[in-house]
């Protein structure tokens, strides 16, 4: 093997070392599976505005906005966690908790405004790409459709040290992106569809 023959191995070795190292992944390596058109269940943000309806107890029902602490006020219970949780969520606990004054609750919540949804519906590319980006998602979205709205990534960037960051059933998830493979091989294992409020991080090379 001559020397040109070994400084190119050596390089290639090293630019996977720095892009990340592909490993088999198992379905707890993966992010739930979405299929395109599919609705993320949405959570209630900060000066986002619900009715709470009791049945048959319309002194109890009230219109208010989630505050910043994430909390709203209702009649009789007090304050109840909004932020970050469903309708169904909420009018579950309102009910919990009116149960030790009333007989059987009844309560719906339903979402009068919504201000920020403008944020929640957002996906995002941020560190080696050409130009960070974040935009509103769209139906059917994958990773490297973000990733080519922003430019692809740049040269100094570390694809297959991608990752996805998700928050599933209330919690932060995350996840490997092979991206470099992606890109120039074609596995589109890793090439996950997007939900709102994905980021995807894509670290750079420092050399």
């Amino acid at each position: 093997m001559n020397a040109l023959r070994v400084f190119t191995l050596v390089l290639t070795v090293a630019l996977s070392a720095c892009g990340g190292t592909r490993s088999e992944l198992d379905e707890f390596d993966r992010p739930p599976e979405i299929q395109a058109g599919e609705a993320a269940e949405f959570r209630l943000g900060t000066g986002d505005v619900i009715s709470v309806s009791v049945w048959k107890n319309p002194d109890l029902s009230v219109r208010v906005p989630v505050r910043p602490d994430g909390f709203v006020s209702v009649p009789l219970v007090g304050e109840i966690m909004a932020g970050g949780r469903t309708p169904a969520e909420i009018a579950a606990d309102t009910e919990q908790r009116l149960a030790q004054f009333i007989r059987t609750p009844k309560v719906s919540v339903i979402i009068e405004e919504i201000p920020s949804a403008e944020f929640q519906n957002r996906v995002r590319v941020v560190g080696g790409v050409v130009e960070p980006k974040s935009i509103s998602h769209r139906d059917g979205m994958t990773i490297i459709d973000l990733v080519l709205e922003a430019g692809g990534v740049n040269e100094f960037a570390s694809p297959n040290a991608a990752k996805l960051y998700r928050t599933v059933e209330g919690v932060a998830r995350v996840y490997s992106v092979y991206l470099a493979d992606i890109l120039s091989e074609g596995l589109l294992d890793t090439n996950y569809p997007l939900v709102p409020g994905d980021v995807i991080t894509i670290p750079e090379r420092r050399f």
